[in-house]
């Protein structure tokens, strides 16, 4: 018997091998781990501390004619962050239409759209000075800010489950639909 597990050992090995293996490449890629962002607040805004809730995050900027959303995305949070939707503001200035400092972009938010969401300080969301939250959006969907005011969808398990272009009116059934059926779930 010992010569037969003896002789079969690397056969089991790489069997195991195989199945950690396995099971790691179909397990859905996750936000929730070390993604910290600098709030616009002061301190830090982390992912995992939403764990089992829907974020939206979005790539904003003051100067872009799609500023405008962020009445959608203070509406969209007004309605369900009772029960447990998080919209995350990231000023960008990738597509140079942010204002030159946080305080400015507070300020503007603040004075014109009443914004209360979680917000950032200005960061960046494409090329290789990318946050790593959008460089790992990037890698596991494919999806990269193509201008301000890009969506990303994450599931309460972490996972992206929806990606919107700048057209997409937060308040679209194509972003609410998703959203309500993710708090019908939990």
């Amino acid at each position: 018997m010992i010569g037969f597990l003896q002789k079969s050992y690397p056969a089991v090995l790489l069997s195991v091998l195989l199945a950690v293996g396995s099971l790691i490449l179909t397990y859905p890629a996750q936000a929730r781990g070390p993604f910290v962002f600098d709030s616009i607040d002061g301190g830090t805004l982390a992912l995992e501390d939403w764990q089992g809730q829907p974020v939206l995050v979005v790539n904003t900027a003051s100067r872009c004619g799609f500023t405008h959303q962020y009445d959608a995305l203070q509406a969209l949070y007004d309605r369900y962050r009772a029960q447990g939707l998080v919209v995350l503001a990231v000023p960008s200035n990738d597509f140079r239409q942010e204002l030159a400092t946080a305080a400015e972009v507070a300020d503007f938010c603040e004075v014109n759209f009443g914004l209360d969401v979680p917000m950032t300080t200005i960061t960046s969301v494409k090329g290789s000075s990318a946050h790593p939250f959008f460089r790992w959006v990037s890698q596991s969907s494919g999806f990269t800010p193509g201008w301000n005011f890009n969506k990303i969808l994450i599931a309460p398990d972490g996972s992206v489950a929806g990606t919107f272009g700048s057209p997409v009116s937060p308040m679209s059934a194509q972003i609410t639909k998703r959203i309500e059926a993710m708090l019908a779930e939990g």
